[in-house]
């Protein structure tokens, strides 16, 4: 079980079984919020739906497809970041994110994702990290751009929300790059 302790409030660790009721009442709480951005609020409709998510999150951490981690701030559970996928040919992860509402604007993200990329090129070896956003979720690129990624380009029409397609922005972030910046 893969945790990482970031400061005294905020601990990063994989998911377990047992955190799908406290998930999904973050989700439910912030349906509304988290569905500006994130297209699966929808599906997720029960408890249930949150363990089979986290169930997969386990597998696919075994088999190292994938690193989803849940932030957990005074030891509640905050929201999530993680490497969505790894191409372990060219080492590059995609990192994905969201935090619910009322743990928004005290640095908890900036300080998860940042410790997500020291794992990536430390721990696992990636050479390239990539972060996409819609072009208007602000709050979502204020990430990457905060810690010094790349602007890489526009990906028209990128993913479907719901009932529209949003374009993304690519950020990019090569290890001897994040070296340099740490």
């Amino acid at each position: 079980m893969f945790s990482y302790v970031i400061d005294n409030q905020t601990k990063l660790r994989q998911l377990k079984l047992k955190d799908a009721k406290d998930m999904f009442n973050v989700i439910d709480q912030s349906r509304d919020y988290l569905r500006e951005w994130l297209p699966w609020v929808d599906t997720t409709k029960k408890a249930e739906d949150s363990l089979s998510f986290i169930d997969q999150t386990i597998r696919n951490a075994e088999n190292q497809r994938a690193l989803t981690l849940g932030i957990f701030v005074d030891k509640k559970f905050a929201g999530l970041v993680g490497f969505n996928y790894f191409d372990w040919h060219n080492k590059i992860a995609p990192i994905g994110y969201w935090l619910a509402p009322q743990y928004q604007g005290n640095g908890i993200m900036t300080a998860s994702v940042r410790s997500l990329i020291d794992i990536g090129f430390h721990e696992i070896g990636l050479n390239r990290i990539e972060i996409r956003a819609a072009v208007q979720n602000q709050k979502s690129r204020s990430i990457p751009e905060r810690l010094d990624f790349k602007e890489e380009g526009l990906i028209r029409q990128g993913e479907w929300l719901y009932d529209h397609y949003v374009d993304l922005i690519m950020y990019g972030k090569l290890a001897s790059e994040w070296y340099r910046f740490r």
